[in-house]
């Protein structure tokens, strides 16, 4: 059973609903520990002084502000704790504002928020408001000792809070180099094609449909060399990079496979694991005891 990692409320005027904080997601990460090549011992880092070569211990850690090379301004814990905000309880929305009014490019973490002891039905209320204004509540709250923005929606039977970034954490498109412009405005026979080709690959959107190929892949292989057996690795070949000859006749191409059902199919296959490999990965998710065989297999 999932644990909450915050308690607190949403406030909205001068209603106030009590809420559990959870994470909303899980990620699936493979990690490695870093270890010695000769004998396998873990890899320990250490606080080394870059002037006198000796080891620091915390108590004589500071922060340092780098204003120009090689020169910092240092900050002590206590002059950070003066500029610690608010320790509020409280999710304080600001704006109700229309989902699609914000990009994706905004979000960072999502949670999900539950209602705490007594507060089923003023959550129920919210949750229910808000799905029908098709609005997302905006405002700020407070995670461990840091402030967070962000926009509280309803998905599905719950309500989801997702920490956003500000404007000025987000790279203006007039810095990019390359864009197109009137110059590379597209024909109306090419974007007719073009919608055409859009459209015989549209469908609903399902995320159990995209599968982690690699995750996948890197379990099978661990749980190969977990049972004894000595992997010879071969140099993956390196895809051509595409270039686009003639767009023209790149479209008519695409859409002709379309059009009999080549690349949805194509797409399929290239993301689907062998059988052996998804064995193999589910396999890998529990302890297994070495093999003492001694097998060979390429991996390729």
């Amino acid at each position: 059973m999932a644990r909450p990692i915050w308690s607190g409320s949403i406030s909205f005027g001068l209603v106030t609903v009590p809420v559990k904080l959870f994470s909303a997601t899980s990620p699936k990460e493979v990690r490695f520990h870093m270890l010695h090549d000769k004998d396998g011992g873990r890899i320990q880092q250490k606080r080394i002084c870059s002037i006198d070569g000796e080891e620091v211990s915390w108590e004589h850690v500071v922060k340092g502000f780098e204003i120009s090379k090689g020169r910092y301004v240092t900050v002590s814990r206590e002059e950070l704790n003066t500029l610690a905000p608010r320790a509020s309880k409280a999710i304080e929305i600001e704006d109700f504002v229309e989902l699609t009014q914000i990009d994706p490019t905004y979000y960072q973490s999502t949670y999900y928020l539950v209602p705490d002891r007594g507060a089923a039905k003023p959550y129920a209320l919210l949750l229910e408001a808000m799905r029908r204004s098709h609005r997302v509540g905006v405002g700020r709250f407070v995670l461990r000792t840091k402030q967070y923005l962000a926009a509280l929606r309803p998905v599905g039977k719950a309500l989801a809070i997702s920490t956003m970034l500000h404007a000025d954490e987000v790279v203006a498109q007039d810095e990019l180099e390359g864009l197109p412009d009137a110059h590379s405005k597209p024909g109306e026979r090419e974007l007719k094609m073009a919608e055409q080709l859009i459209g015989s690959l549209a469908g609903d959107f399902d995320i159990r449909k995209y599968k982690d190929d690699y995750r996948e892949q890197l379990l099978a292989l661990l749980e190969r060399k977990a049972e004894g057996e000595e992997i010879v690795a071969e140099a993956p070949a390196e895809e051509p990079r595409g270039k686009v000859v003639n767009l023209m006749d790149a479209l008519q191409k695409s859409l002709a496979a379309a059009k009999r059902g080549e690349l949805r199919e194509a797409g399929e296959i290239r993301h689907r694991a062998a059988p052996e490999e998804r064995a193999a990965a589910k396999a890998a998710r529990a302890p297994r005891r070495p093999s003492r065989s001694g097998r060979k297999r390429k991996s390729g």
